[in-house]
């Protein structure tokens, strides 16, 4: 996997995302050492207003460069929620973390990424110049809903997809492609010991995914293995 993204190279952030379960301070710290150029910041998306301070933390790590990738990672989910069970606090916890932030963090790293595509202007449109990758889910899909259920969840994806097409047209006058990605149904805390994919295969799948993106991809829903999904 680090072959694949290149971390002893590749000027790198991992914002930390304050939802309900922290990285351990110890696997961070294992991390940040053993690659020097990792950089950590915290964040807790549920508090916008501490979007625009990680940006200019951000902006001071990359400098002149600007910021090649954002990959728009925070995710909460609720249980099985049927109709009649549903509750208000669910929809927009999921919305707030699933949906909301990634909007207001790309908007506060989108003069980040304009920087990163200008510097760029002699490489295709990807991630080499500069894009933005919203971790969604097949859960999002309408197309491919079968099974109802899920409104927080569901509700709050389908939006992030809608948002990412949105953000594919208004982008891409600055040539930074926008795409949404489903992970998979991975062994993770969300996912459970019952998914049949670990992480590395998901995380290797994704990067090699989102390095072969082109322009012709820009504005899609993709899996981690690269095929397309519905909307």
């Amino acid at each position: 996997m680090t072959s694949q993204i290149e971390l002893r190279t590749m000027p790198l952030l991992i914002i930390q995302i304050l939802t309900h379960k922290l990285i351990s301070k110890k696997e961070l710290k294992s991390t940040a050492e053993k690659y020097k150029n990792l950089h950590i910041l915290n964040l807790d998306v549920k508090h916008n207003q501490q979007i625009d301070a990680v940006a200019t933390k951000i902006a001071e790590v990359v400098k002149d460069n600007g910021l090649n990738v954002l990959i728009n990672n925070a995710g909460v989910t609720t249980r099985f929620t049927k109709l009649n069970l549903v509750k208000a606090d669910q929809l927009l916890e999921n919305l707030t973390v699933n949906t909301i932030a990634p909007i207001l963090l790309t908007k506060a790293l989108y003069p980040l990424l304009k920087q990163a595509a200008s510097i760029n202007n002699d490489k295709a449109m990807g991630v080499q110049k500069a894009a933005v990758i919203n971790m969604s889910s097949i859960l999002g899909s309408i197309a491919q809903n079968d099974q109802g259920g899920f409104y927080p969840y569901r509700c709050s994806k389908a939006a992030l997809n809608a948002a990412t097409k949105s953000m594919s047209i208004d982008l891409r006058k600055d040539e930074i492609l926008v795409a949404s990605m489903h992970p998979g149904w991975v062994k993770t805390d969300m996912g459970g010991k019952n998914a049949p994919i670990d992480i590395d295969t998901s995380v290797c799948g994704i990067f090699e995914t989102i390095t072969n993106f082109t322009e012709k991809d820009t504005g899609k829903f993709f899996q981690y293995d690269g095929s397309e999904l519905p909307w």
